[in-house]
């Protein structure tokens, strides 16, 4: 027997944890205080992340930097985790062929979307649960 005072829930109900209202299990508002409750999965949470493009680690500008200033060296590859061809850069920079194709590499990053670059670059979503590479 439940008194006036308690609130009883369903199985697919949850209290809020600020102001103790009955909500449904998937609300992510509390209708009463407005306190956010994620209940996503890791899995879920990086899928969201990839479909906002949110909280990359590697930029495409800060690629596109280091393939102009400091392309000839291999900077850029270096960056973007690419090291066999960042020591390959660095082999050939007394050619000058590696300022070359940097410039070129220069260009095709700053014309690059978002989604293509973050699909090729892949990047690591933060989140406080944890970690999740997402390629």
């Amino acid at each position: 027997m439940t008194t006036p005072t308690e609130k009883t829930k369903q199985a697919d109900e949850k209290f809020c944890r600020d102001c103790g209202e009955v909500i449904k299990q998937k609300t992510e508002l509390c209708p009463k205080c407005g306190l956010s409750h994620p209940d996503h999965t890791a899995s879920e949470i990086a899928e969201m992340a990839v479909s906002v493009g949110a909280l990359r680690r590697k930029s495409k500008i800060g690629a596109a930097s280091l393939a102009l200033f400091l392309g000839i060296f291999g900077g850029h590859k270096f960056y973007l985790g690419q090291t066999g061809m960042g020591v390959l850069y660095l082999v050939f920079f007394w050619t000058f062929i590696p300022l070359l194709i940097s410039l070129v590499e220069f260009i095709l990053l700053l014309t690059m979307s978002d989604e293509d670059f973050n699909q090729q670059y892949g990047h690591v979503f933060t989140h406080p649960r944890g970690n999740f590479s997402v390629k």
